[in-house]
């Protein structure tokens, strides 16, 4: 077959199979237009998460009848003032955008410059239908409708309106990060989804697009190197989320997706997240044009740098020193009615219930051992502890966290496998004797797997029971988070936990697992929200039922730092030891180890 010239409206469809995979695409190279026209504000609506309707309307320059016919045409633009590509300062500088949009979509664009009068042209798939005088304020207004209808093979491939619609918001939240100078409001299907005023500062405006929390919970970032700024704000290490889609960069004021960028703040943060949490960050690149290329990918999503080392050199150092100047700072979330909650309560020396491992409000409270000799330990028989029970909304009562002496004499070492409680190291680690050797248990990640084990056994069985909270919490999340959660809402009610939508950005909370006993209720649901982000469309069913049983193990396991007693440690070690996979975490880590007694003898050279 001889080579030859493809027809004009194939080629613009071929530079749309680039440019636009979806409404989001197509949503960005707009938006961007806009804010190289120097818009101040910008306002966009959708319908159907953009499969139907897509419009973008400002308030920036605005072009003339000519100017609006050569912005249809392949490879025109005004963002290149002569032919030095890698100087280029804008967003958007191709000029493919929107006549590939106009080649599978109906595309109405509107123009006012100031000072003259308004201009319209209409294009349907690529062929100029209209065009006249329009009625306008000074800017612009684009409106694509019916994005792909007559290319039923990429309409096929779009995901439904909501999935459609949670990219779409995605991409507005990055844009409006970038530049906190303009104003945006978003409404989907008629209601108002997002709107942030202009002139806000950059930590405001991050916070007001990913978590109002980052303000407290959070560091300024800022550092120059060779002539590149880094600057931004990167959350504590303990204000983390469970999957990577909470980290926001930019090189330039452009939004990038970059291997070597999100390798950079994983090594930053990696002596001090568990490796299935991830940072919460937004950061800043302003570096030269002729050390990085924008044009790499026809999206320009991506980027290269002359030199990696340098940039990547920048990040960790300017979070690590961001993350040392915080010093002890940890995360904080207080509650208006937190105060309220200290209170002193009786307790009486006592040996715990065997069944200390069970969530009712039998197992955490102490038994009184009858005939005990309190004046020999030169202690009261009843002392007063401070006890905060950071859920107070759970039916269950606060778990009585206490250490007490043993005084029943312990078991025999000989009939366990993993011997008896001698102790606790650091509040996390239990250590054991066994008969052959010393045993030392991580007491989270052994109660995080005897948990989950217990939630696959309530499945099987027909379901996990449900604790009713005594008052309702109320959980504020991004919209597409509840979205997600909601079309979920009656897989989880199988594991105990009671969801119904409260509002575009909130999910209210009835009842939790009775299995966990306690818990953060928010932290819970937060992170299955993040769960189901990560997996909802890569996994089966009984795929991603795992990984949630696996989230609300988690949450509600005993924590490390916590002091148990001995009867406690006694309890968690005989139920592993009957616990089918109890070696391992629910992450794939060691739940035990042991030293055996030639291990030991080895360490002082007795062997």
């Amino acid at each position: 077959m001889s080579i030859r010239r493809l027809p004009e409206h194939l080629v613009n469809r071929i530079a749309a199979g680039e440019v636009v995979e979806r409404p989001a695409s197509a949503l960005k190279e707009l938006i961007e237009n806009a804010i190289d026209a120097d818009a101040s504000r910008i306002s966009i609506r959708l319908v159907a998460g953009g499969t139907d309707l897509i419009e973008v309307t400002d308030d920036g320059c605005g072009m003339t009848p000519a100017d609006m016919a050569l912005a249809l045409e392949r490879h025109a633009t005004s963002k290149l003032p002569d032919e030095a590509i890698e100087a280029v300062a804008t967003l958007g500088f191709r000029g493919e955008a929107l006549p590939s949009i106009a080649s599978v979509a109906r595309l109405s664009l509107e123009s006012r410059m100031r000072g003259a009068e308004g201009w319209s042209r209409i294009v349907d798939n690529g062929i100029v239908t209209g065009e006249g005088p329009a009625a306008i304020p000074p800017g612009t207004r684009v409106r694509v409708e019916a994005l792909f209808e007559r290319v039923p093979a990429r309409r096929k491939f779009l995901r439904s309106a909501r999935s459609e619609y949670a990219a779409s918001l995605d991409v507005v939240k990055r844009l409006a990060m970038a530049r906190p100078d303009i104003a945006f409001s978003l409404e989907h299907d008629g209601r108002r989804a997002l709107t942030v005023a202009a002139g806000e500062t950059l930590p405001d405006r991050v916070a007001a697009l990913t978590d109002r929390g980052l303000i407290e919970n959070g560091i300024g970032v800022d550092l120059e190197r060779e002539g590149v700024v880094l600057g931004g704000i990167a959350g504590l290490p303990t204000f983390n989320r469970g999957i990577a889609d909470h980290q926001y960069l930019f090189v330039n004021g452009r939004p990038v997706k970059d291997r070597l960028l999100t390798g950079a703040v994983r090594g930053a943060y990696a002596e001090l997240l568990a490796r299935d949490r991830h940072a919460v960050v937004a950061l800043f690149l302003q570096v030269p044009g002729d050390l990085v290329d924008v044009n790499v990918h026809p999206a320009k999503t991506e980027v290269r740098f002359r030199d990696p080392a340098l940039v990547r050199g920048l990040i960790v150092s300017g979070l690590r020193r961001a993350l040392d100047e915080a010093g002890h700072r940890s995360v904080q979330r207080p509650d208006a009615a937190a105060l309220e909650l200290w209170k002193s309560e009786p307790t009486a020396q006592a040996s715990a219930s065997p069944r200390l491992w069970d969530s009712s409000p039998q197992a955490f409270s102490p038994q009184p051992t009858g005939n005990v000799d309190a004046g020999r330990y030169d202690t009261p028989s009843v002392v007063h502890h401070a006890v905060f029970d950071r859920r107070p909304t759970f039916a269950a009562p606060p778990p009585q966290a206490r250490a007490e002496p043993a005084y029943q004499p312990p078991p025999e070492t000989e009939r366990y496998p993993l011997g008896v409680a001698r102790g606790q190291v650091a509040r996390t680690y239990i250590v054991a004797e066994a008969e052959d050797g010393l045993v030392l248990v991580d007491q989270h990640a052994a109660h995080e797997r005897l948990v989950l084990e217990r939630m696959r056994k309530a499945m099987s069985g027909g379901g996990v029971a449900s604790q009713a909270l005594l008052l309702a919490e109320v959980v504020e999340l991004d919209e597409p988070a509840c979205d997600r959660l909601e079309a979920r809402a009656a897989e989880l009610a199988e594991f105990g936990l009671d969801l119904d939508r409260f509002g575009p950005r909130a999910m209210l909370v009835r009842g939790v697992p009775a299995l966990l006993g306690q818990g953060d209720v928010v932290g819970l649901v937060t992170d299955i929200a993040d769960e189901l982000a990560a997996f909802d469309e890569a996994l089966s069913l009984k795929e991603r039922l795992d990984h949630v049983a696996a989230t609300m193990a988690c949450h509600g396991s005993v924590r490390a730092g916590r002091t148990l007693s001995v009867a406690e440690m006694n309890a968690l070690l005989r139920e592993m030891e009957v616990t089918p996979h109890s070696g391992q975490c629910n992450h794939g880590r060691p739940t035990w180890i042991k030293l055996a007694h030639g291990d030991i003898e080895k360490l002082f050279g007795r062997k």
